[in-house]
C-alpha cells in the first residue's frame, strides 16, 4: 500500500495547478518589486547593514526550526567579517555556527554553479564539523546509509507517531541524481517561486542525509531565489517566516508528503509565506535605513563608549532591547562608572540620539527612531 508521495504510481512528477495561485503569486511578486525598490535606496553602507542583520537572522531562524539555539552577537561577527565590515563584537564562532554561515553563503554567492551530490556532501559536512549531532555520531559528507527507515517521529517512547517515511538508503544515490537533473534543468522552465516550493518539497521528501536536510533543503530555497535575483535573495527571510509558523510548515509538509502527486496545497502556501517573507523583509529595510540615518546623526559626536553601548542597543532590534536602557545597563556594557554612564547618557539625549522615558532612577533611554518608543 502506498502510504507516502514516493511511493506514488508517476513519482516524482508533481503536479501544480498554476490556476489557483496566479493571483497570490502576482501580488507576492509585487511585495517584491517593494522589497528590491527599497534595497536600491539604500546604497552600499545601508545594504551592507541590512544583509547583516537579516542574515543573521535568518540562521538563528533556520537553527531555531531544528531545536537548536545560535548567538546572535556570534553569528553577527562570523558574517561582519564575510561582508568585509568593521569588526562586531561578540563571543568565539563555534564550528558550526560558521559551518551553516558557509552553507547559506555558498548557495547565494554561487548560486549559478551547478548543484552536485559533492556540493550537497560539502554543505552537510560543513553543519557537523565534529561529526556528531548534539551527543548521535552521523555520516558526515554522505547520503545515510544503513537498513532502517528513515521516519520523522514525535511522542513519548512507545506511543511515537510517524509524520513521514523517506525511501529507504538502498534508493537514494538514484533518488538524488533524479532530483539534482531536474534542478539544474528545470531553471528557466518554472517560475523560480513554484521551483523554490518543489525544490524544497522534493529534497525534503527524499531526506538524504542522516541529519541537517531541514538546513540544506531552506538553502536549496536560497539558491533558487539568488538565481532570480542574485544577492539581494539574502534579505527575503523565508526561514524567518517558516520559523514563526513552524507547527503550520511541518503539517503542510507533512500533507503533502502523505498525499498523491497533486501539490498545489504545499505550492500555494509557500507562495503566500514568501509573500509574508518579502513584506517583513521590507521592515527589516526600513530598520537599517533609520540605524543609518541615526549614525549619520551620531557622526563625530560620540565617545567609543557610547558607539558600544548604542550599536548594542540598535542590533537588537525595535523592543529588542528589554526594558529600554538604563543607567545601571550602561555601566555593565561599558564597563564603566555610574557617574561616566549618566553624563554619557545625558550627551546622547541631548544631542538627540535617545529619548527618555521615565524620571529618575526608573528613567529608561531608547533609541529616537520611530518605532522604537515602547508605546504608552
Amino acid at each position: 500500500m502506498a502510504n507516502w508521495i514516493w511511493q506514488r504510481k508517476g513519482w516524482p512528477n508533481l503536479q501544480v495547478d498554476a490556476q489557483t495561485y496566479l493571483a497570490s503569486l502576482s501580488e507576492a511578486r509585487k511585495q517584491q518589486g517593494i522589497l528590491l525598490g527599497r534595497i536600491q535606496a539604500l546604497g552600499f553602507e545601508g545594504v551592507s547593514e541590512a544583509t547583516l542583520d537579516s542574515w543573521a537572522k535568518e540562521a538563528l531562524a533556520t537553527a531555531a526550526i531544528e531545536g537548536e539555539k545560535l548567538d546572535l552577537a556570534s553569528v553577527r561577527s562570523s558574517i561582519a567579517r564575510r561582508l568585509g565590515m568593521p569588526a562586531v563584537q561578540g563571543p568565539p564562532v563555534a564550528r558550526n555556527v560558521d559551518g551553516l554561515l558557509d552553507v547559506m553563503a555558498d548557495a547565494i554567492d554561487r548560486c549559478n554553479e551547478p548543484l552536485t551530490t559533492d556540493r550537497l556532501c560539502g554543505w552537510q559536512a560543513a553543519l557537523f564539523p565534529t561529526g556528531y549531532s548534539g551527543i548521535n555520531l552521523v555520516v558526515v559528507g554522505g547520503y545515510r546509509g544503513g537498513k532502517g527507515p528513515m521516519q520523522i517521529v514525535s511522542g513519548p517512547y512507545g506511543r511515537e507517531r510517524v509524520h513521514f517515511e523517506a525511501p529507504p538508503s538502498s534508493r537514494i544515490d538514484k533518488e538524488m541524481d533524479r532530483f539534482l537533473k531536474w534542478f539544474e534543468q528545470s531553471r528557466g522552465k518554472i517560475e523560480p517561486i513554484v521551483r523554490a516550493a518543489l525544490a524544497h518539497l522534493w529534497f525534503e521528501t527524499l531526506h538524504p542525509f542522516e541529519d541537517g536536510n531541514g538546513r540544506i533543503g531552506r538553502a536549496l530555497i536560497d539558491m533558487v531565489l539568488a538565481q532570480d535575483i542574485g544577492t539581494a535573495a539574502r534579505l527575503h527571510g523565508m526561514s524567518r517566516t517558516i520559523e514563526k509558523r513552524k507547527a503550520d510548515y511541518y503539517a503542510q509538509l507533512e500533507q503533502a508528503q502523505k498525499g498523491d502527486l497533486d501539490v498545489t496545497a504545499w505550492v500555494n502556501w509557500f507562495i503566500e509565506r514568501f509573500h509574508d517573507a518579502c513584506v517583513a523583509a521590507q521592515i527589516v529595510i526600513d530598520e537599517a535605513l533609520a540605524k543609518d540615518r541615526f549614525w549619520r546623526l551620531a557622526a563625530g559626536h560620540i565617545n567609543d563608549r557610547q558607539r558600544l553601548v548604542l550599536t548594542k542597543v540598535l542590533d537588537a532590534g525595535p523592543g529588542g532591547f528589554e526594558g529600554g536602557l538604563s543607567t545601571a545597563k550602561y555601566v555593565v556594557i561599558a564597563k564603566t562608572s555610574p557617574p561616566t554612564a549618566f553624563r554619557d547618557l545625558d550627551q546622547l539625549k541631548s544631542l538627540g540620539l535617545l529619548a527618555a522615558v521615565g524620571q529618575g532612577k526608573s528613567t529608561r533611554y531608547y533609541p529616537n527612531i520611530a518605532g522604537w518608543m515602547p508605546e504608552k
